[in-house]
């Protein structure tokens, strides 16, 4: 790899808009139909540093605004007139493929430019079927994508431009190896853009290995979390943790609510008792098909549903407008994917709220979730537990009282002259007086 140059933004108090970065008149037209027209600090330094033809990594936090980063330079050098792939961008997810097509099909209706979203799960002859329409941009999940390659309905020899996002998440979850398979077999000059939240060794050991004159971009904010986002911890214990969820539900009213699980069965637990308590809720991991991850994400996104409990696969990419509460209800096992769970809430600068369930064994995990973003969690009381904490105060003064006023009334108490005479040890009996009556009874 060549030498490595290191940009960490800073922003600026002024956010530029997408004309004066260059992005051409019809991308912008139809971004302000959609409502945007000034870029994120992250688009502000990728799409200039990405239209020159580098090789570059962009490291920025979830939530900032990367999907157009990347996809608008590419938009902008796509050849119309050639049918071949021109640019493929990698995801470790469908739904994050998903989401990356929705706003490519925006881009697409106002430039011309064809795409076409490839992951698994779909039926792979109407995969077929649309590449022959020769899209010039491909969206995709490492593995379908190796698929079509080693069926030869995909060709990528002459695909200059490529973009692994969330580069980090395909570490984790396996793909590294199909992502170097991947870059093997296409053009010798292309251009890799990588966008991670973290850089652990191997990804940049990746990097060292096939990109040169890399640009480094790196948006540092100045909180890790987003600063929109009320964090609060809430002690539980596993017998009324469930009850403590519908309470803190009952109590803040949520637009929309994403509850994050540890493991599948714990979300079909999660999700089936919320349900039978009467609250609009569903699952969504990794056992469902696709076609049931879809239907649930769109009602969630409609506000059919109030209440989305999930693994951790919704943690990254997923941007749902109206997203007002987040519930760890299992502790997450390190401080990134606290990050990006949190993440789904308090976007696009609107409040969120972040609610953690911790019981007496987990301080020590949320000790080091609170050093890794460097902030302190605030620490939870719900009415209903400051009504029984009050009432319990209440309860244990008036027993205190009565045994002070029994106490006292003891003390009153007239003691016999045998009490003055040997002491209050035997409080007032003559024992010895009450032998020599039961010995004279014996007699009679």
């Amino acid at each position: 790899m060549g030498e490595l140059s290191v940009y960490i933004g800073k922003g600026s108090e002024i956010m530029k808009s997408f004309e004066e970065l260059g992005v051409s008149g019809p991308l912008c037209d139809a971004l302000s139909k959609m409502g945007i027209r000034e870029a994120t600090r992250v688009q502000e330094e990728a799409v200039p540093a990405l239209r020159n033809g580098r090789d570059t990594i962009v490291q920025a936090q979830t939530g900032t605004g990367k999907t157009l980063g990347f996809l608008l330079p590419i938009y902008d050098k796509i050849k119309l007139q050639a049918d071949n792939v021109q640019a493929v961008i990698i995801t470790p997810t469908r739904e994050l493929t998903i989401q990356i097509s929705k706003v490519a099909a925006i881009l697409d209706k106002a430039s011309g430019i064809r795409s076409l979203a490839i992951y698994g799960g779909q039926d792979i002859e109407r995969q077929k079927q649309k590449l022959g329409r020769s899209p010039q941009v491909i969206i995709g999940t490492p593995g379908r994508l190796l698929d079509h390659l080693r069926r030869r309905t995909l060709n990528f020899s002459t695909t200059n431009r490529i973009v692994l996002d969330e580069a980090d998440e395909m570490l984790r979850r396996g793909f590294i190896e199909d992502v170097e398979t991947i870059l093997s077999v296409m053009a010798k000059d292309r251009q890799i853009m990588l966008f991670s939240a973290t850089m652990p060794d191997r990804i940049k050991s990746l990097a060292h290995c096939y990109m040169y004159q890399v640009q480094h971009i790196e948006i540092k904010a100045e909180h890790i979390t987003l600063d929109s986002i009320q964090q609060r911890v809430v002690d539980t214990v596993e017998s009324s943790k469930l009850d403590k969820l519908c309470e803190l539900i009952n109590e803040d009213r949520p637009y929309l609510a994403m509850v994050f699980c540890s493991t599948r069965s714990r979300v079909s637990q999660v999700a089936m008792a919320l349900a039978r308590r009467g609250y609009m809720a569903d699952e969504l991991h990794g056992e469902l098909s696709q076609l049931q991850r879809t239907n649930v994400l769109n009602k969630f996104r409609q506000a059919k549903l109030q209440i989305l409990v999930t693994t951790d696969i919704a943690a990254r990419g997923l941007d749902i407008e109206g997203v007002t509460h987040v519930f760890n209800y299992d502790i997450p096992q390190d401080t990134e994917s606290y990050i990006h769970r949190i993440g789904r809430t308090g976007r696009a600068g609107q409040h969120g709220v972040a609610i953690t369930f911790v019981n007496a064994r987990q301080y020590n995990m949320l000790r080091k979730i609170e050093a890794g973003i460097k902030n302190h969690i605030t620490k939870d009381v719900s009415s209903r537990s400051l009504a029984s904490r009050l009432k319990r105060e209440k309860r244990e003064k008036e027993l205190a009282r009565k045994k002070q006023e029994a106490e006292k009334k003891q003390a009153k108490l007239a003691k016999s002259k045998y009490a003055n005479r040997k002491g209050n040890s035997h409080k007032g009996r003559n024992d010895r007086s009450r032998r020599l009556r039961d010995r004279a009874k014996r007699k009679k």
